[in-house]
């Protein structure tokens, strides 16, 4: 019997945490035997989407700005009705090539509500397909707040007309979904969680830094890292320090960071071993992006969380206070951040006892799988 085909949407606007997640379930899912076509929409990553997938790449859009609600293409221009109008029809070509038995949307429409003008196609394609393949929405545990007045129920509306399943990625002892959204209960029959989507525990590290910081995909980070930058000549010149910079942050920004850096200091865009570092680091100063999270959540580091506020954000400031409030996290703000705020939190975690166990769900990823390989019989 044929492998059963799954298409996966995935759209990233300004940071790698989409297609981060959204890889690492295409991959469990093609491990598990499916046979996966993953439609990214954003910027390439490298290493997102890994091996084992299909993939088909839309012209990219971006945020053009940080509160998410303009889109601009790769060079930065406004993305017009006639770029649009192509990416949606690719978008429509994609599917009816894949003749997907189920379709995966990420985070459409409790969230990408921007991508409207080829989703909504999308969806009319499916219920129109004979037969229908199932339809999943792949939502991350924390939805952003303070929606506009409707939005809500729009979602519901939506969710209750076209999607056979909610697969919410976190644990419900840390946060549940009705927490972020207050709707919740007129979904609930769809909603299925399925623990966090981290990575498998890392390698031993093969190199040993003291402290870490580092700024996920980089295009709003640059604060974080010349803080630290900045903190790192305040203390011992005995702690090394890594600072991940993104792939996405300005040249000109870098070439900043590095000069004149104190020599204790090894700067750097991005490390494939991110993970296994943090098994080695003393102390890990990050915002609180998803994945970000579940990395540390398989370290024995201090955490240091400087949750992302800009364009009135509110998901990352939800998880760092849960951490916090579990003793897993020292809470850093970004507005007005400095050196000195961080040097003063890297000495405090470095004074600190051993941090508390940890007992979150982080099978995400495979238990996606097996919900989906259940639903479809």
């Amino acid at each position: 019997m044929s492998a059963k085909r799954i298409l996966f949407y995935v759209q990233h606007l300004l940071g790698i945490g989409h297609i981060a997640r959204a890889s690492r379930i295409a991959d469990a899912l093609a491990k598990d035997g499916f046979d996966v076509t993953i439609v990214t929409g954003g910027l390439p990553v490298s290493g997102f989407p890994g091996e084992g997938v299909k993939t088909v790449a839309l012209p990219a859009v971006v945020a053009s700005n940080a509160g998410f609600s303009g889109l601009a293409d790769a060079d930065g221009n406004v993305a017009g009705e006639e770029f649009l109008s192509r990416r949606r029809d690719l978008l429509l070509a994609a599917f009816q090539a894949a003749k997907p038995d189920a379709v995966i949307i990420e985070a459409f429409p409790f969230g990408r509500r921007q991508m409207r003008f080829e989703l909504l196609p999308l969806l009319d394609m499916i219920e129109k397909t004979d037969p229908r393949p199932k339809l999943f929405t792949s939502v991350r545990d924390i939805l952003q707040e303070n929606r506009k007045p409707g939005r809500d129920e729009e979602t519901v509306d939506l969710v209750k007309r076209h999607f056979d399943a909610v697969l919410i990625h976190g644990d419900p002892d840390f946060v549940r979904l009705e927490d972020t959204f207050r709707l919740t209960a007129e979904i609930a029959d769809k909603v299925h969680y399925t623990g966090l989507v981290a990575a498998a525990p890392a390698a031993e590290p093969a190199e040993i830094f003291d402290i870490i910081a580092s700024a996920g995909g980089g295009a709003v980070g640059l604060d974080l890292i010349r803080a630290a930058r900045n903190a790192a000549a305040m203390l011992p010149e005995s702690h090394r320090w890594l600072l991940v910079s993104g792939p996405n942050l300005p040249e000109a920004d870098f070439i900043g960071l590095s000069r004149n850096a104190p020599a204790n200091i090894t700067l750097t865009r991005f490390r494939k071993d991110f993970p296994s570092l943090l098994r080695g680091a003393k102390v890990s100063i990050s915002q609180a992006g998803y994945n970000t999270i579940g990395d540390l959540l398989h370290a024995d580091c201090c955490s240091i969380l400087i949750p992302f506020v800009a364009g009135g954000e509110t998901e990352q400031t939800v998880r760092a206070e849960r951490l916090q409030a579990m003793g897993l996290a020292t809470i850093l703000p970004e507005q007005g951040l400095t050196a000195e705020h961080v040097a003063a939190a890297v000495e405090s975690a470095l004074a600190a006892p051993a941090r508390k166990e940890v007992a979150l769900d982080l099978t995400g990823a495979g238990t996606t799988a097996s919900i989906i390989r259940s639903m479809l019989g």
